[in-house]
């Protein structure tokens, strides 16, 4: 299916505009969901009551509000919310440009991408191939959804990417942790970089890896509906270093390079479950995850009730 664009935006260079369409870079894996039943088996649903006199309240009958004080809320309607929404600039003004590097992935937030749009693939080249040449990425300003962004735009393969990054005071100190300085033995680092240059790549693939969580859930569920009980996950077999079990963290680094370093290979769920249980397993596809909207806190209170 060919991707959609989610807004067309204009990418200002100096005096040059760029028209540029944003795409979603990411999408979050469809995780196990469990549903909650009453003891009989049947499903439950929310319903939303007012804290007055407990009555329920409709989802139509619903508005958004902010609260100014305590109990105390302004009141905003669909159509207000979507104007304050619309208020905002539909471009992305770069105000610096800095070495690709700069910036700590700490402050990462969403990723999107940028593809030119009518008239923008000349422009949107000659930026690109210039912040390729320079080694720079872009930061910039982007008014998105009532909020205002600072962003990276940074070349990637054959485009450009706009990260979303976090604002200061938004991202924790490791600082505030005050971890104690430990003293290193010379002899003990030079087991830990031996032990690095074993089992170092050139680069890396996400392809090596699967949510191999996920796939012990999924091989349960598939145990369940084969009629089986659940087996308890093995433990891990690997030694702690330091606290209660305390060994000799020389013999730990001499025995790690004794072993030989092991190739990440993705494992597909039904790996994971015997070939009797493979063959039991359903085909149709399971139903992908149904994403609820955060409401509001000015919203009333929720509670369960039975169909």
């Amino acid at each position: 299916m060919a991707a959609r664009s989610i807004a067309s935006l204009s990418l200002s260079f100096g005096l040059v505009s760029i028209p540029v369409r944003l795409f979603s870079a990411t999408e979050s894996s469809s995780t196990v969901r469990f549903n909650l039943l009453a003891a009989d088996g049947t499903r439950v649903k929310q319903q939303y009551v007012s804290e007055k006199d407990q009555s329920v309240v409709e989802r139509k009958e619903m508005v958004k509000g902010y609260e100014f004080e305590k109990d105390r809320f302004v009141v905003f309607t669909a159509d207000e919310l979507k104007a304050l929404e619309e208020g905002a600039r539909h471009t992305i003004d770069i105000v610096a440009f800095i070495p690709t590097e700069a910036v700590d992935p700490l402050y990462y937030d969403k990723a999107y991408f940028l593809a030119p749009d009518k008239r923008g693939g000349k422009p949107y080249a000659l930026l690109m191939e210039a912040m390729r040449a320079s080694g720079r990425c872009a930061l910039a300003k982007w008014a998105w959804k009532t909020k205002q962004y600072v962003v990276q735009v940074r070349v990637a393969e054959d485009g450009l990417v706009l990260q979303q990054l976090l604002y200061a005071d938004e991202v924790r100190s490791i600082r505030d942790l005050e971890i104690e300085a430990v003293a290193v033995a010379p002899a003990e680092l030079k087991l830990a970089l031996q032990l690095i240059d074993q089992i170092s790549q050139d680069e890396y693939d996400p392809t090596q890896f699967v949510d191999e969580e996920k796939a012990r859930v999924l091989a349960e569920i598939d145990r369940k509906i084969a009629g089986q009980q659940i087996v308890a996950a093995e433990r891990s077999t690997s030694v702690e270093v330091g606290g209660s079990n305390v060994i000799d963290l020389m013999e730990a680094l001499r025995a790690s390079l004794g072993g030989k370093p092991s190739k990440v290979k993705a494992v597909p769920a039904e790996a994971t479950l015997a070939p009797s249980l493979v063959a039991a397993m359903p085909t149709k596809e399971r139903k992908p995850i149904r994403r609820v909207a955060k409401v509001d806190e000015a919203l009333p209170v929720r509670t369960r009730a039975r169909k």
